[in-house]
């Protein structure tokens, strides 16, 4: 999408930033939200918070003219509320019903990503702890253990002998979805940002913890974030176009994260697409967003910019076309 730009905050109109909800993600969701607030309301938004954690009557009540969608993981970014602010027809920010649920869908993104000609670490649905055997002979060790359906790294194990296997399954079949187990990929870390079209700045991460997990990604004050990543200019700019592919895969729009690990051969290995991405402390859309010359405020601007988006059916997203080659 290109840029529809709003000089006016009267333009908004009385805006919901929703944040909270029911999902894994509501800690990480409500801290979203309260820097969204606060950002909308110094650039003189008419926003409010509003928390749907026990239903729509607040929003319902509260004679609001569209939605900032901060909320994290199932109910808030996987079509749910979208198909609600649909049918209310309220406009809202970011990734439309279809694109949402494929991003949530880690299993589904996969096969896009597959199908769009972009690599991805190769994998194995668990059906059961009896597989386990097998998975290891298909994938080998080291092995993570995630659920399709959640977010944050919720219900997540990196897994080191087959023994470890079965329990790590019990915790992802907690929780959203089929349980995916990928091989490991040994490599780079990077995050890139999409906002209205624009790839921004990648985010190479360091973690000493096993993997990036959820105390990594929001807590740790040991996670390192390099901003520029350090990658030559030439492979940013072909690591941005299979960027956008991915993003476009899933049928996401206006904003959102894509997230990829960069091993020896220097084939990106394609994870996931975030369309609601973290807006903390520790995010990472923010960061890029930073080295693109965008601070935070504005960038909460420009994402409420996305919700004057036409949703029409089947603009989300288009047909790859043609061959994009291996990436």
């Amino acid at each position: 999408m290109t840029r529809m730009r709003i000089a006016d905050p009267a333009a908004f109109g009385r805006v919901a930033v929703l944040f909270g909800g029911r999902s894994a993600e509501r800690e990480i969701s409500l801290m979203t939200g309260e820097a969204v607030l606060g950002a909308l309301l110094r650039r003189g938004v008419d926003a409010h918070g509003v928390d749907p954690q026990h239903g729509l009557g607040a929003l319902l009540d509260g004679g609001f003219d569209r939605a900032w969608i901060a909320l994290h993981g199932r109910g808030g970014e996987d079509g749910t509320m979208q198909g609600a602010l649909e049918t209310l027809g309220l406009p809202y920010t970011g990734s439309g019903v279809l694109g949402s649920a494929l991003a949530m869908d880690k299993l589904r993104s996969k096969q896009l990503f597959a199908g769009w000609g972009l690599a991805t670490p190769r994998w194995r649905v668990m059906a059961s702890p009896d597989e386990a055997g097998e998975i290891v002979a298909a994938l080998g060790l080291p092995l993570i253990v995630k659920p399709a359906g959640e977010g944050s790294s919720v219900g997540m194990s990196k897994v080191t002998t087959a023994g470890e296997l079965p329990a790590a399954f019990a915790e992802a079949a907690r929780w959203a979805g089929p349980v995916l187990v990928e091989e490991w990929i040994s490599g780079g870390e990077y995050s890139v940002g999409v906002l209205q079209g624009e790839v921004l700045p990648a985010v190479r991460i360091e973690t000493p913890r096993a993997f990036y997990d959820y105390e990594a990604k929001y807590f740790s004050d040991e996670t390192r974030y390099h901003c520029p990543c350090g990658l030559e200019a030439e492979r940013e700019t072909d690591f941005a176009r299979q960027v956008r592919l991915a993003f476009e895969a899933v049928g996401a729009a206006g904003w959102g994260r894509v997230d990829f690990l960069l091993p020896a051969d220097g084939v990106p290995r394609f994870l996931e697409v975030n369309t609601i991405p973290g807006m903390t402390s520790h995010s990472l859309v923010p960061m890029g967003a930073r080295q693109a010359g965008i601070d935070f405020d504005e960038l909460c601007w420009r994402v409420l910019e996305t919700s004057f988006a036409a949703r029409a059916p089947g603009a989300e997203t288009s047909h790859p076309g043609g061959d994009h080659g291996q990436a």
